[in-house]
């Protein structure tokens, strides 16, 4: 009997959080506001700037306020970058390796797609709140 060939399919790649998303999470977690967010970089990001970019009004503000933005946040300005579209993933994730963008599961190894689907529903609970 002749073996069937293993044939490839194309999966379609995890969505990531958009960067208005991921931004919008970080300054919730961190129990900031906008406008203490415009006060700690020093006025570079205007809280109504800001609420525009989380709101993904704006897609892909200047690398200088992503790197006020990180700054203030503690986060890493390349994935930023990445975020906003200036710069490609250069490297991938290999099997048991942290993805550290999500700290507070950190150490369960999430997929880019859970991670995403994690992100949007704290969105949400912490809109609901409202």
């Amino acid at each position: 009997m002749p073996k069937e060939k293993a044939t490839e399919t194309n999966t379609p790649k995890p969505a990531r959080p958009s960067l208005g998303t991921f931004l919008m999470t970080i300054r919730t977690g961190k129990n900031l506001t906008l406008r203490q967010v415009e006060e700690g970089t020093n006025r570079v990001v205007s809280n109504a700037y800001l609420s525009q970019i989380e709101n993904d009004r704006i897609q892909q503000p200047s690398p200088n306020m992503l790197l006020a933005l990180a700054d203030l946040y503690d986060i890493d300005y390349g994935n930023l970058m990445e975020l906003a579209g200036y710069v490609t993933q250069t490297k991938t994730r290999t099997a048991g390796a942290r993805h550290g963008r999500a700290a507070t599961f950190a150490d369960q190894n999430l997929t880019d797609e859970e991670e995403a689907k994690l992100l949007e529903y704290l969105g949400f609970l912490r809109h609901s709140k409202k």
